[in-house]
């Protein structure tokens, strides 16, 4: 049975208030959703990401937790684990980038990376399968990256993590498909937000068909469409957002 987006309970977005997680919050919420945002701490992104939520008429909950820490992460989501409080869709969207060539990366620019992007991943929605799988029904999407689909130089560490989370929500999918529960990934390419200001554009703009970066707008809109009614049978699916950067 698909999601009526008029009415459509909760969701929570993993890294929820900036950039892409920001405007993820934003259309969820003008869809429907009431929305549980992550964060590492709070401040002006999770004020800005509260404001935008309540501005469409939906409730806000701030949740900080460190998704690198199992512990600290299942107790902070204790509450939402299980009933009328579970969410209907669970966003994954925490990550970071710890960028260098292979040859020179440290051990800790590869074990945050990994720490993050992969174990946040295991810390923070694992916790929710006996729930979801019991209730029969909810969406996992999991924001990976262009990076993880074709791999980046000077992106090892961050190419292994992304490529990791498209490999977890194919097994996923098969493992709790059948209990309808839909898990897919969006994939986005180069996305004009605070990660990728510094990006030498002159270098990569021609690498892209569309000759531009892309907006979070444009990455939530997949988003959307993956929490909402029509996409009842897209399972273990990678959709890109990336304006043609890989075909």
């Amino acid at each position: 049975m698909g999601l009526d987006n008029r009415t459509a309970g909760t969701a929570l977005i993993i890294g929820g208030c900036k950039g892409i997680g920001q405007a993820i919050a934003a259309r969820l919420a003008r869809d429907g959703f009431n929305i549980i945002a992550s964060s590492r701490q709070a401040g002006r992104d999770a004020e800005e990401t509260e404001r935008l939520v309540r501005q469409s008429g939906r409730e806000f909950t701030l949740l900080l937790l460190e998704v690198g820490d199992r512990e600290a992460s299942k107790k902070a989501l204790q509450p939402y684990l299980e009933g009328d409080a579970l969410p209907e869709v669970i966003v994954y969207n925490a990550g970071i980038a710890r960028d260098n060539l292979f040859a020179f990366m440290d051990p800790e620019q590869w074990q945050a990376v990994i720490r993050t992007n992969l174990d946040g991943f295991f810390n923070t929605v694992q916790p929710f399968v006996f729930g979801l799988l019991a209730r029969k029904r909810g969406r996992i999407i999991v924001i990976s990256s262009a990076s993880g689909q074709a791999g980046q130089a000077g992106q090892v560490n961050y190419s292994a993590s992304k490529a990791a989370l498209i490999g977890a929500v194919k097994a996923l999918a098969r493992e709790i498909g059948r209990k309808g529960i839909l898990v897919n990934v969006v994939a986005p390419g180069v996305i004009s937000t605070a990660m990728t200001e510094n990006l030498p554009t002159e270098r990569i703009l021609p690498l892209i068909p569309l000759n531009r970066l892309g907006t979070v707008q444009e990455v939530a809109g997949v988003v959307s469409f993956l929490a909402g009614p029509d996409s009842t049978y897209i399972h273990g699916q990678v959709i890109a957002v990336n304006g043609g950067l890989i075909i």
